[in-house]
């Protein structure tokens, strides 16, 4: 039996709890430092109050630690593991190896992070023989190429399923760094494959002009869920820890029916890795909420149109072309949506995305202030519908714990033993009034509808009622109280939690040399890959900001986005150059592994 696992993001504790209750089976925060998403940090007091809540459903909560450490930092990065440990952390996503010892001592399972770049069965080995329970795979990768890796490794496999895309393998990426010395691997990205460039060839012809060329649309694997089942994926991850709660609400819904509809589909195979029933909320609709297009990437093993580089931004969903302005405001030619007061639209004005909202909708007519660059002919997009939003806010999904209840009412007492769907077990006796009932179907029928009720968060049915001889006359408070009392003796005991995968240390060999991209920053990383026969290792990139280094590698390919790859027989093949504020980068087209690479400017 696979358990699946549906991870979400929070950049807050408050989000981390709207995700639970929407169905995450886990989510993933980050502490006060350390995390990939520098400006996603909280507190070890919110986390607690996380893994709290989070443990009442069996739900797991992650901890980013997953920057690469300086030398300097190893003593606070090691404080802050302990501090995760007794907020009640179930494992730590990390990057830089130097954090499985720390984590090992706390008593924590660590996961490797995407920044870890694994792609091959090989690196995937490798990366499981330091104590890795999980690996969290390379996002460009095939169902091919994960069934590779499930093939060679033991550890649980991690897969991103929806949200933004690195146009980069993870982790060895430096082109943030290079232009604005954030680095990505510190958790400072500058998204600097979201901003303009020029296309240029080597003789200076401009190719393409102010086009986000790096950037990517989005992942959406909603309906390939069973194929990565069937590959070997346990855990399905969400992008978005500088979402807001919309975001994840609507994703993490999406997501969770389209899981539970795989379990119903197979329950021989699968099933959800933590419990509790969710009621109430929306109708998802991924169209409403934040993406740049959407993509299912290399998942097939084959190169599709994948980048957004006309609008490397949300705009919205297409609204209607514009007929006319009017004194009021503006009338659409026709519009396939539903469109309401309140609702925001978008438009393209050159390379600008303006936006602005409409007071009132009546039809096709949009009552409000016109952008001066709006024209007739211009089509329009909604990037806000008010009435989803407002559904959002008005409408809370619930979770809980289903409980059965097998109950034997006697003349002196009504025993209970109470059965919640994670195993957990309660009997008690509860004595009764010495009245009889005087309709005793009429007391039965009171004491299983009383029962068959919700008492915190847990979920109460009566299946089973037996009765011998007089039945006692109870009263509703009487019957209440007996829910709330099985409720709090069930909060008292532990959650039959699905256990996690830990890791184990084996002495797999490291590749002799490592350069730069292996990201080692402390002496104790060079420590243990020299332990395991690495004998030329490189300082990371951050350290040594190395002439003329490869910034990105990636199986994108903006030769072929724009129709002048060699196999489609029109442009030879040469480096090409992207310009940008005053700096050049190579990009180099390596067609026998079909990726191309994005370098510092250099002969």
């Amino acid at each position: 039996m696979l358990h699946l696992e549906l991870l979400a993001p929070a950049r807050t504790a408050e989000i981390g709890k709207a995700a639970i209750d929407c169905g995450a089976d886990a989510v993933y925060i980050a502490g006060p430092a350390f995390g990939a998403r520098a400006a996603a940090g909280n507190s070890i007091e919110d986390i607690r109050e996380l893994c709290s809540y989070a443990h009442r459903f069996g739900v797991r909560i992650y901890a980013t630690v997953n920057t690469i450490l300086y030398e300097d930092e190893l003593k606070a990065a090691e404080e802050l593991v302990w501090q995760l440990a007794s907020a009640g952390v179930d494992a730590l996503i990390v990057q830089d190896p130097v954090v499985i010892e720390m984590a090992s001592k706390a008593g924590l399972i660590v996961h490797a992070s995407t920044q870890c770049a694994i792609r091959t069965p090989e690196k995937a080995r490798f990366i499981e023989s330091l104590g890795y329970g999980r690996l969290v795979l390379e996002r460009q990768l095939s169902l091919d190429d994960i069934r590779a890796i499930r093939k060679a490794v033991s550890a649980e496999i991690e897969f991103f399923i929806h949200g933004a895309l690195c146009v980069c393998y993870s982790g060895q990426c430096y082109l943030s760094e290079y232009l604005t010395g954030r680095s990505a691997n510190r958790g400072e990205c500058a998204q600097v494959c979201r901003s303009r460039y020029d296309l240029m060839d080597g003789s200076g012809k401009v190719l393409a002009r102010d086009k986000a060329l790096l950037s990517l649309k989005d992942y959406n694997l909603l309906h390939r869920l069973e194929d990565l089942a069937e590959a070997g994926v346990c855990s399905f991850k969400i992008e978005g820890r500088l979402k807001g709660e919309s975001y994840v609400r609507n994703v993490v819904t999406a997501y969770s029916e389209a899981l539970n509809a795989l379990v119903q589909k197979h329950p021989e195979k699968y099933s959800r890795a933590s419990f509790g029933s969710v009621s109430g909320g929306i109708a998802p609709d991924l169209g409403k909420t934040f993406n740049r297009g959407y993509t299912d990437l290399f998942i097939d093993g084959k190169r599709g149109k994948w980048s957004s580089m006309d609008v490397p931004t949300y705009i919205g969903e297409y609204a209607g072309e514009v007929a006319r302005i009017t004194a009021d405001g503006i009338v659409l030619k026709s519009s396939a949506l539903d469109l309401a007061n309140g609702d925001g639209f978008a438009f393209l004005s050159g390379n600008e995305i303006i936006g602005f909202r409409a007071d009132v909708a009546e039809g096709l007519n949009l009552c409000c202030r016109v952008p001066e660059e709006l024209r007739a002919g211009t089509r329009l997009y909604r990037n806000i519908s008010a009435r989803f939003q407002k559904r959002l806010e008005a409408s809370a999904p619930v979770r809980e714990i289903g409980v059965s209840l097998s109950v034997t009412v006697s003349p002196e007492s009504l025993t209970v033993t109470a059965i919640s769907e994670d195993g957990r077990k309660v009997t008690r006796e509860f004595p009764a009034g010495t009245d009889s009932a005087r309709d005793r179907s009429r007391m039965l029928e009171i004491i299983h509808g009383q029962l068959s009720k919700r008492s915190g968060h847990y979920s109460f049915e009566v299946t089973d009622l037996h009765a011998s001889g007089t039945v006692p006359f109870m009263a509703a408070s009487f019957l209440n109280g007996i829910r709330r009392d099985i409720a709090a003796e069930l909060d008292g005991m532990p959650v039959n939690a699905i256990a996690l995968k830990a890791g184990a240390m084996s002495s797999a060999a490291s590749p002799e040399t490592l350069s730069y991209k292996a990201n080692v920053a402390n002496s104790m990383d060079r420590a243990l890959y020299s332990s395991r026969g690495a004998a030329q290792i490189e300082d990371a990139y951050e350290i040594t900001h190395r002439e003329g280094a490869e910034l990105m590698r990636s199986k994108y390919c903006v030769r072929h986005e724009l129709g002048l790859c060699p196999k489609q027989g029109k442009y030879k093949p040469e480096p090409l150059y992207l310009l940008n504020a005053g700096k050049r980068l190579r990009l180099d087209f390596h067609c026998a592994e079909c990726e191309m690479t994005v370098s510092q400017y250099g002969d």
